[in-house]
Formats: C-alpha cells, structure tokens, sequence
C-alpha cells in the first residue's frame, strides 16, 4: 500500500489519508479481506498523530470500506455501490472540485492544462 501525505499541503492530513486510500480501494488496490497497518504503525510510518490515522480510518468505516475491530484490526470487506447517488453529496463534491480547481490555478497551472487534466481523467473514467 502506497499512501503519500504532503504535510505543507492545505488539505488536512487526515483528508489527504481519506482521499488516498480511498483511490486504492475504488482502483481494487486494496481488496476485501485486505488487512491496514494498525492505528499507531502507519502514524508513525506517515510522522503524524495517530489520531489523525484513526479519523481517517473511522471516515472509511462509516462509508462501508473498512471493518473495524479491537483485537483483529482494520480490514477492507466488500462494499456494495449505492444503488443512486446521494443528492445530498453532490453540493459538497463540486464545491471540493472548485477548490481543487483552485488550489491548481493558485499553485501556477494555466486553464488548459487544467481543462486537459480534468478531460483524461474523465476520459480514464469512461473507460472502466
């Protein structure tokens, strides 16, 4: 499992931690019966809190990615797509989408690399 956290970024750590493991479990990098390094090994393997480790892994629990437990640990079980999205959802992945955008411009990307960057993922995306 390959996990980077940029610690200068703005986006939280945590955030960050949700966010890439997020793409291993879509991508089926991470696969149902896979078991996470505990809480505290990957806190210290990352250099942060462990707390923001457990958030991260709490956050993944409730949307039906991990099972947690005492004494076995963090495992991925099997999640089943919603049916519909949840419209609710959606106000916050554009408003995320529009910072991302953002952040890009403000980090020196032009609108075209940002527009082709944003068509080859959609274009990546149509192809699953």
């Amino acid at each position: 499992m390959t996990l980077r956290i940029d610690i200068k970024s703005s986006v939280p750590v945590y955030r960050q931690m949700v966010d890439g493991l997020r793409v291993l479990l879509v991508n089926g990098e991470l696969k149902p019966g896979d078991q996470l390094p505990p809480v505290r090994r990957l806190a210290m393997d990352l250099g942060v809190h462990f707390n923001t480790v457990a958030e991260a892994y709490r956050t993944l629990a409730n949307e039906g990615w991990l099972e947690i437990a005492r004494r076995s640990g963090v495992k991925v079980v099997a999640r089943k797509a919603p049916r519909r999205p949840r419209t609710d959802m959606a106000a916050g992945f554009e408003s995320r989408l529009r910072g991302l955008i953002a952040e890009m411009q403000a980090g020196g990307f032009s609108r075209e690399n940002i527009v082709r960057e944003l068509r080859r993922l959609a274009e990546a995306l149509e192809a699953l």
